[in-house]
């Protein structure tokens, strides 16, 4: 079955060109940081990290596929990847940016693969578990990674519940980030007399229930004001439950379909009401002449409450332009975060989607030793203090967080660490199929009820779960899914 699959994936996109051609890119500039906070990194480094000579890698060039750079600078504006940085001057390697698109992604990594000229890595990503492995496009890290090493001891539970299958480990996790956040402006909030959502947070007051109250107040489609605007709404209320429509059991390693569980009921309960009357931005329509189609648009201007979603509305902003465009004016504290609020009826607890934050090596990668190289960079910049303090000024400084932000940021990091922290896997095979129909994922277009989405999907959906898991059960009898 899973050769099967391995060989219509490529015979299908060996059809699809590689994208990019021609296509003229940015030139990146060289930023660099502070000589006092340069030489405390390095200084730092060479207690934790392996000194240049004894790293296999040193002096060498990894290349790096994605659609976006995570690692040069295109703008005196941006603020410096610290663990880049180190990759770079420590040990004198550099990363090469092959450009791709979102959407042709997968489609244009098959093709270089099965092409012999495979690049060495990717941006970690929770949709690609498991299906792409299956599929021959990634394969496992633990012959170079070592998750009980003091360098990587703190990551190991996210990465043995989450990411791991038969006792391998699939991606290079240097941190957790949360997945899921809400962005609001603070100015709107005094303007039309809410209570502070990070206030109500603190006081544990930050429920749907105090949510759906305001946006009954604030909401209104003829004057284009909506409640939010983000892509992964609806999965986001899902997740703050505690669990979600799939999960992976890790004592049996296997995939477990929950559609009776009642927490996930009152999620969809609760987003039909939103849904019912139209408090989400209607992306799905894709009128784009609203002018704020991107997740946050019409922060700033009093038309959207909350930028909904992933943390790289925020966190992956590398210049102050770009976030006060969108958002609000950082120097006078308009722009604020706050986790998802909580079920009222629920256990009491703060509970977010939380993805991993790292890289995912590409099967028959050229020089796996220098992404585990920048792996471990990456990694020793979310524990050492030194380098957490130097990251934290740049965005307080470049990017003009407050002190506010900062401690709430810290507060979600703390829930996305604990054992609060929900993962959806969005590459499940034909089980995707069904939770997408039933999570509506960032629709805000879906009238039915729950009890009619579960009569559509749910024998479906246990029935593909059931197929998924027999297809691990037969790459554990061949040694794993590589």
């Amino acid at each position: 079955m899973a050769k099967r699959i391995t060989a219509l994936l490529f015979a299908v996109v060996l059809i699809v060109a590689l994208v990019g051609c021609g296509a003229q890119k940015r030139q990146p500039i060289e930023l660099t940081l502070s000589t006092e906070d340069a030489e405390a990194i390095l200084a730092a480094a060479g207690i934790m990290l392996p000194t240049a000579e004894e790293a296999a890698a040193s002096g060498t060039r990894i290349s790096y596929f994605y659609y976006y750079d995570d690692f040069h600078n295109y703008s005196e504006d941006e603020v410096v990847q610290t663990g880049y940085w180190t990759f770079k001057q420590k040990y004198n390697c550099d990363v090469d940016w092959i450009e791709t698109t979102w959407s042709t992604l997968t489609s244009d990594l098959a093709n270089l693969v099965v092409g012999g000229d495979p690049p060495d890595f990717t941006h970690a990503w929770a949709e690609t578990f498991p299906m792409d492995f299956i599929n021959g496009l990634y394969t496992n890290v633990d012959d170079y990674i070592d998750y009980d090493t003091p360098l990587w001891e703190g990551i190991k539970y996210f990465s043995d519940t989450f990411f791991s299958i038969g006792g391998k480990h699939y991606m290079f996790i240097t941190d957790v980030q949360n997945n899921s956040m809400m962005l609001y402006n603070r100015r709107v909030f005094d303007e039309w007399g809410f209570d502070d959502p990070a206030e109500l947070y603190y006081n544990d007051e930050w429920t749907w229930d105090r949510l759906m109250d305001m946006a009954k107040d604030f909401c209104d489609p003829d004057e284009g004001r909506y409640a939010f605007n983000g892509w992964h709404t609806d999965a986001t209320f899902f997740s703050s439950t505690g669990t979600y429509l799939v999960t992976l059991d890790t004592e049996t390693g296997k995939f477990v379909a929950n559609p009776d569980d009642p927490r996930l009921e009152r999620a969809a309960n609760w987003l039909t009401e939103i849904n019912r009357n139209d408090m989400g931005f209607p992306h799905w329509n894709n009128d784009w002449s609203l002018n704020y189609g991107d997740e946050g648009g019409g922060m700033k201007e009093g038309l959207t409450m909350f930028a909904m979603g992933p943390a790289y509305i925020l966190d992956e902003i590398t210049s102050l332009s770009e976030e006060e465009e969108r958002f609000g004016d950082m120097t006078n504290n308009e722009v604020m975060v706050v986790p998802v609020p909580r079920d009222p009826d629920g256990d009491g607890e703060y509970y977010i989607d939380s993805i991993p934050k790292g890289y995912l090596l590409v099967k028959n990668a050229p020089n796996p030793e220098g992404v585990a190289l920048l792996a471990a960079c990456d990694r020793f910049k979310t524990i050492d203090p030194t380098v957490i303090r130097i990251d934290n000024k740049q965005k307080m400084e470049v990017l003009k967080w407050n002190q506010e932000m900062m401690d709430m940021w810290d507060e979600m990091y703390e829930i996305a660490h604990s054992h609060n922290t929900v993962v959806q896997y969005e590459d499940l095979g034909e089980a995707s199929t069904y939770i997408n129909n039933m999570v509506g994922l960032n629709s805000f277009d879906n009238p039915s009820s729950w009890a009619e989405l579960k009569e559509s999907n749910k024998d479906a959906l246990i029935y593909a779960v059931d197929e998924l898991n027999s297809t691990f059960e037969e790459y554990d009898r061949n040694g794993g899914l590589n």
